[in-house]
């Protein structure tokens, strides 16, 4: 059964591909404790690029979700070839703007085989 969901996930890399654009996925690695000033180091940022579609909700989606703000987004990125999952810590950059991720983070991951992740965004 992984085998057709496997399937499914390359399919959904090769939809998003054609019909999306690319969007970089970014988090900040925590630093480690630097003993000569007793403090943590700053941590590194890392970045991931991806393949996704922004989309605006629509009317239907405002009213049944008092969670969506006026100016919030939509994105569906594919998750085949992702080296990490995306978090509600990370944040995107899609057309050059910078986006906050915000509850609902959802994953749809049928037999454990992660194929898109829909997020709520937010600038």
């Amino acid at each position: 059964m992984a085998t057709f969901y496997d399937e499914m996930a390359v399919m959904a890399l090769e939809m998003i591909t054609e019909f999306g654009q690319p969007v970089t996925i970014s988090k900040t690695e925590p630093g480690e404790y630097d003993p000569e000033t007793g403090g943590m180091s700053p941590g590194a940022t890392v970045g991931q690029t991806a393949q996704g579609i922004l989309l605006d909700f629509t009317g239907q989606e405002f009213q049944a979700n008092s969670l969506i703000k006026v100016g919030d987004k939509k994105l569906k990125i594919a998750a085949r070839g992702l080296e990490w999952a995306p978090s509600l810590l990370n944040k995107v950059v899609v057309q050059g703007r910078t986006w906050s991720i915000v509850p609902p983070l959802k994953e749809i991951n049928p037999a454990g085989t992660p194929i898109l992740y829909e997020l709520q965004v937010r600038s």
